[in-house]
């Protein structure tokens, strides 16, 4: 019986570099990796060795015969993918070797840098969340070589551990190979050092070799509708990062006393907030999250959570492990409404969608206690054009996308869930309308395209917001890969060893 990938999946990659037959797809060099919902093992040519199990840091991996029962729908996915993907074609006459990938020229580096013997390079990491992390880990590879990773807050590894639900104990796990990473002993965290206040982008550059930027997105996008700037009106980010207990946002608080709360956006974010929003008066107890944030929450008194899109079903930006997680756990109703039953009958153009689509068609239009407790209401083609005060209440003024007809949605708070964006790095150019540092494969451009020597970006601020927190993994690959090059030709020099590491910086950092 061969394994199944389930939920958790982060697409950290490792399984496909563990797999000694191929059998994991996509893998990072191949086409739709970075978009991948999830990944899967092809079936036909698993041979059941556990090598995934093992290096898998989310324990999202198990053998289908194992599988708990709410896991056992992955069995199919897992199939239906697999016979979907052009390359399995020839499913009945499989043969592993036929679709081997090419190495990846970084993907197991040498183990010194080429520099004069006796020598180290020292690489300034800003920020220390997965980006961060993985490249830190790519780094201490070579022998070497030494980080520094200078973080703002006073807990390390970001959305990693602030940005993840609590009930997402497997999700979680992946800090756990954080901490092995953080155990090296040419590993330096410097937490509550802010780059930009505390220490600048040049005294990093004159500390170190070369400095990589790996400080994610973090501010949210806005909708732009009148009425955004409310009180009441808040951020999914900024609430999961509440109830996480996020050492800069202990001091926010969020009204729970309505009936309703409209969530704005449908991706994963915004399935996460609703389902502790609606989560039982104990459900939560003994998770790792904010002891105010469960005291608050287990007197809430929500009873309705309205998730509202602007298009279709077919375009939700959730995952399909996502929202199966919910409707096994949650009481979940699709918003009646002729457009969306058009649109749930329409042809998918992937499996993945496809599948979607057979979930929210079988959910009922109307609320059934079929978990009990608050339920969760996925309401399409609805666009909120403002949001006014009502007393202490506020009304999201919405419109029909199709019809342009306007409804009036009363509630007690309300939460953007729309994306991500980068903030600019101060003393490095900075790409505003994409909200990242302008770079080629990492290594980071000024104004006129050409590459600043020493200075290189990795993970949201480099890409863009989009990919799990294992796609990271990957693309600081790519990264340290250019760093390495760049060492190689000189662009980024070497010094002698010290004695004792710290120096000028050091002191600073102290004072």
């Amino acid at each position: 019986m061969p394994h199944v990938i389930t939920q958790s999946c982060c697409s950290d990659a490792s399984c496909t570099f563990a797999c000694p037959v191929n059998c994991i797809h996509p893998t990072p060099d191949e086409p739709g990796f970075a978009t991948a919902e999830m990944l899967y093992v092809d079936p036909t040519s698993c041979v059941d060795c556990g090598a995934c199990v093992t290096a898998c840091p989310v324990d999202a991996i198990g053998p289908a015969h194992r599988l708990p029962e709410e896991h056992k729908v992955y069995i199919e996915i897992n199939r239906v993918l697999s016979a979907a993907d052009p390359a399995n074609a020839a499913l009945d006459n499989p043969d592993p070797g036929s679709r081997s990938r090419p190495p990846m020229a970084h993907a197991v580096p040498p183990k010194r840098l080429h520099v004069p013997d006796g020598d180290e390079v020292s690489i300034g990491i800003v920020g220390s969340g997965p980006a961060a992390m993985y490249a830190a880990d790519e780094l201490l590879r070579y022998g070497n070589v030494t980080v520094d990773v200078y973080e703002k807050l006073a807990v390390p590894y970001g959305l990693a551990r602030f940005g993840v639900a609590p009930d997402h104990t497997r999700t979680r796990k992946v800090a756990e190979l954080f901490d092995v990473v953080a155990k090296d002993p040419r590993f330096r965290l410097h937490l509550n050092t802010a780059v930009g206040t505390d220490v600048t982008i040049d005294e990093l550059r004159a500390r170190h070799d070369a400095v990589l930027v790996a400080a994610g997105a973090s501010t949210d996008r806005k909708i732009g509708i009148p009425g955004e700037d409310l009180p009441g009106v808040g951020s999914t980010t900024d609430f999961v990062a509440w109830y996480n207990g996020r050492p800069d946002h202990t001091g926010d608080d969020f009204e729970l006393a309505n009936g309703r709360v409209v969530i704005v956006g449908n991706g994963n974010v915004a399935l996460d907030a609703a389902r502790i929003l609606t989560a039982g008066r104990d459900e939560l107890l003994g998770a790792d999250m904010s002891q105010k944030a469960l005291a608050r929450l287990r007197e809430s008194k929500v009873e309705e959570v309205v998730i509202v899109a602007r298009r279709g079903p077919e375009h939700s930006a959730f995952t399909l492990p996502e929202i199966l997680g919910l409707t096994d756990e949650r009481t979940v109703t699709v918003d009646p409404d002729p457009e969306v039953a058009e649109s749930l009958a329409t042809g998918a153009d992937s499996p993945l969608t496809e599948r979607k689509l057979a979930l929210l068609e079988s959910l009922p239009t109307t609320p059934q206690a079929t978990h009990g407790g608050p339920a969760i209401r996925l309401r399409y083609f609805t666009t909120p054009i403002a949001i006014e005060a009502d007393g202490d209440a506020l009304v999201v003024r919405a419109r029909h996308t199709t019809t342009g007809a306007e409804v009036d949605i009363p509630t007690g708070l309300v939460l953007t869930s729309v994306g991500y964006k980068g903030r600019p790095v101060p003393g490095l150019p900075f790409d505003e309308a994409r909200g990242v540092l302008p770079n080629s494969a990492g290594r980071v451009l000024d104004d006129d395209g050409a590459p600043i020597p020493g200075v290189y970006v990795t993970g949201w601020i480099k890409r863009g917001p989009n990919g799990f927190i294992g796609t990271n993994k990957t693309d600081s690959q790519e990264t340290v890969a250019a760093i390495a090059a760049d060492v190689a030709i000189g662009v980024v020099s070497s010094r002698p060893a010290p004695k004792a590491r710290g120096g000028r910086l050091a002191r600073l950092l102290r004072g």
